[in-house]
């Protein structure tokens, strides 16, 4: 948990080296993440599964509704809606798309993954790049009229791996503190 936080701490980020907008490593960035938004979208796991480093932490801690003046300690990385490696999400796609055990996706949900607001930094390493960026999700699912929403921030490290990346690092920090949907069964 420790280091997801030290990876993509919100205070470190500005000392970093910022990559350009329009440069190449940022278009590449960017484009990594649209295509990992199609493959979510498009329910194409075990592709996605490709795209994560071995070392893989993925996280989502909790937020808290703060007043002004402690704002900056709303979210909450002891409680976490959930803390996965690559081993778990990877057992997860296998049950999503190899079982009939997982009924929370099954059906399926329909999601659009619309990603926004792309910030490229330096990593520490060479060929690692640290990146924010905005999400928001719609999904519904059965027959219902209703769809979810879900917003939030993410804090990525994205190492090169030949032509492309590998994600190796991802937080992501909801907007709300209380879910408006039944179940986080889909990857954010």
């Amino acid at each position: 948990m420790s280091e997801v936080k030290e990876a993509v701490d919100r205070s470190a980020v500005p000392q970093r080296a910022r990559v350009p907008l329009g440069s190449a490593v940022y278009n590449a960035v960017v484009e990594f993440l649209y295509d990992e938004a199609v493959l979510l979208d498009e329910i194409r796991l075990e592709e996605w599964g490709a795209t994560l480093a071995t070392d893989l932490v993925y996280a989502a801690p909790l937020r808290q509704t703060r007043p002004y003046a402690q704002h900056e300690s709303s979210v909450i990385r002891t409680m976490q809606h959930f803390h996965d490696n690559y081993r778990s999400i990877m057992g997860r796609i296998m049950r999503l798309t190899g079982t009939k055990s997982a009924w929370a996706e099954d059906p399926p949900s329909r999601t659009r993954r619309l990603v926004t607001n792309v910030l490229v930094y330096e990593g520490d390493a060479a060929g690692e790049y640290v990146v924010r960026s905005n999400l928001l999700v719609t999904r519904s699912r059965f027959n219902f009229d209703d769809l979810d929403l879900i917003s939030g921030e993410r804090h990525d490290v994205l190492r090169r791996s030949g032509e492309t990346f590998k994600l190796a690092r991802r937080e992501i920090i909801l907007d709300q503190a209380v879910l408006g949907t039944p179940n986080l069964a889909i990857f954010l």
